[in-house]
């Protein structure tokens, strides 16, 4: 079983997670006409927006309550009020996701009774504008955490409770924090194939995909639609990609009976025949030609490429479920995991991690655990320590930013498992060092005993 090795550091050494408001603002994200909200300082706020805007390349509307000095102290509800009717005012945004900070989180205010009471005492001006709170202290938890804190907060908020009619045709999709916009275009394109009709909350293939809108739009544009998440109970079935997503699969379970299908990952072949097979047993329908035609390109791909990944050692750094997506298929193509660091232990995939021991901590602890590994897989800020190890860097996760398209990367089922082993096969190849001649012929220059050395024979 694996081991769970505890931070043991004071201070982190080049950091490898991103806070708890980060990941709930990139889930408010995934919504249509939204902005996310941080209540806070102007600094929180900054810090986020400058590694969205480098990770994306896009603009990001992301806004702050702006706390100062007094308002630490005495309480920021009336910041917050003001926050928000001056969003509601200028914006119009459909939804605001509040998330909160350490300086708000550590004072303890009741975030949830200054909510209802703006509500209730603003409801006329707050009219079509929903307003969800996400309690996301960046003294705990990742960004993984946050994501799944503000999924869960828009469906006890929005989603419409009660056993209601199914449409038999109609699929809730519930993505985690490391999937792409490209591998949720994929994940839509294959529900549609089946004759189903996918509803994918967050959905931030429609608001973060490098589309150009005809005109300025202040908020989100694209994503989920509020009117989606409220009629979530509707949905034959619930498929969730991820353990953290678990929370929120099963809230929605209780508020509307919607039964659901865990993945704790969709990379691999067989991860992707369950998924497909699933698909398959919903609609009624036989899997189309062209699934198939990739479940077969992905059959060569696997014979081409596991000579390249044999006996290779990994080490990688990355949030708990992506961790668990990328060992799991580098062990199935026959490398080890010499290395394996994630942010946090409050998950319980971590035990089916495929290594010896997980260490919680940073990059730091990459770099040392990582010395004689073939490759490192973690995101761009761990550029520094493959440099240091002359080994080279696989980049996933967030933040990349010093590589253009990341959010357009495919990485799950038959398709997106081909297109990791081709980029990590290509990595190898171009990385490989030639053999010298004593390496080919290990009987070269190599010494003899005394008594053969003197012989006439040793001297031809």
């Amino acid at each position: 079983m694996v081991r769970i090795l505890p931070q043991t550091k004071a201070a982190a050494v080049n950091p490898l997670k991103s806070s708890q408001p980060l990941g709930a603002a990139l889930a408010f994200l995934g919504i249509d006409s939204a902005m996310p909200l941080f209540h806070g300082s102007q600094g929180c706020t900054s810090f986020a927006l400058v590694l969205f805007v480098r990770h994306f390349k896009e603009a990001i509307p992301l806004q702050t309550t702006a706390m100062d000095e007094v308002a630490t102290i005495l309480g920021g509800a009336d910041h917050l009020e003001e926050a928000i009717l001056n969003l509601k005012t200028r914006t119009k945004p459909k939804l605001i996701g509040v998330c909160t900070t350490a300086l708000t989180e550590t004072r303890g205010e009741d975030f949830a009774g200054d909510i209802a009471n703006i509500r209730q005492k603003r409801a006329e001006e707050l009219a079509g504008t929903e307003i969800v709170l996400a309690n996301t202290p960046d003294f705990e938890g990742a960004i993984e955490e946050g994501w799944a804190k503000a999924v869960t907060a828009m469906i006890g908020r929005i989603t419409r409770p009660g056993e209601q009619a199914r449409q038999s045709k109609k699929i809730a999709i519930l993505p985690g924090w490391n999937l792409t916009v490209a591998d949720i275009e994929h994940l839509r394109d294959m529900v549609e194939s089946f004759g189903l009709e996918p509803v994918i909350v967050p959905d931030v293939s429609g608001s973060l995909d490098g589309t150009v809108p005809d005109r300025w739009i202040t908020t989100t544009y694209g994503g989920t639609s509020v009117e989606d998440i409220h009629e979530l109970g509707t949905a034959v079935r619930c498929i969730v990609i991820g353990e953290h997503m678990r929370r929120p699969a099963e809230l929605l379970h209780r508020l509307t009976g919607v039964p659901y299908a865990m993945f704790q990952s969709l990379a691999g072949l067989k991860a992707a025949d369950r998924f497909v097979s699933l698909l398959s047993a919903i609609s009624g329908a036989p899997v189309p030609a062209g699934v198939r035609r990739r479940r077969a390109q992905l059959q060569d791909a696997l014979l081409d490429g596991h000579f390249h990944f044999g006996g290779k050692k990994i080490a990688i750094a990355a949030e708990p479920d992506q961790l668990y997506q990328l060992a799991t298929f580098f062990v199935s193509m026959g490398s080890e995991i010499a290395a394996a660091v994630t942010t946090t232990n409050m998950s319980k995939i971590l035990e089916k991690v495929p290594a010896d021991s997980v260490q919680i901590g940073d990059l730091g602890d990459l770099e040392a655990l990582g010395a004689g590994a073939d490759l490192l897989v973690t995101h761009s800020h761990g550029r520094q320590a493959a440099q240091h190890l002359g080994i080279p860097l696989m980049r996933v996760g967030f933040p990349i930013f010093d590589r253009l398209g990341s959010q357009h990367k495919l990485t799950v089922l038959y398709q997106g498992t081909r297109d990791l082993i081709f980029e990590v096969a290509n990595i190898f190849q171009a990385n490989r060092h030639t053999p010298t001649p004593e390496a080919l012929d290990p009987f070269r220059h190599r010494e003899m005993p005394d008594e053969l050395s003197s012989s006439p024979l040793a001297r031809l």
